[in-house]
């Protein structure tokens, strides 16, 4: 039941019901990425390009997706990551989402974040004091 109070009043949480009805009724699954983004292909917008659209998994944050399919979906190429044989070379890291606002957002040495004391640097200064 709260799943169906998610889609009627958020937009965040996966997809909406005019989503879902939408994908229906002019939707063709193109595929799946490792997230569990699942990608969508329809009908032809008026400028003669195809209509592409992905329905996240969980949470609708787009740099969940994968560059294989972002290229697809911003219509850099026109054959999906599920169609290809592609395999990532040795020194490709993995696809991770943005984890700003997380416990895995990157920090800095000497950020409040970091925990720890900035170190010292040669450009550092005296704070003015109005007895100098």
């Amino acid at each position: 039941m709260a799943g169906i109070w998610k889609q009627i009043f958020t937009w965040w949480n996966g997809n909406t019901i005019n989503t879902r009805f939408f994908t229906w009724l002019n939707g063709k699954r193109v595929g799946e990425d490792e997230f569990g983004n699942v990608y969508y292909e329809g009908s032809h917008h008026k400028d003669g390009y195809t209509r592409r659209w992905v329905i996240y998994k969980n949470y609708s944050e787009a740099s969940t997706i994968p560059a294989g399919w972002h290229g697809w979906i911003h219509h850099r190429t026109d054959t999906p990551p599920s169609a290809e044989d592609y395999h990532a070379r040795e020194w490709e890291k993995p696809h991770i989402p943005n984890m700003t606002g997380t416990s895995k957002a990157y920090s800095p040495k000497g950020s409040i974040a970091h925990h720890g004391q900035r170190p010292h640097v040669t450009g550092d200064y005296d704070a003015w004091t109005p007895d100098k």
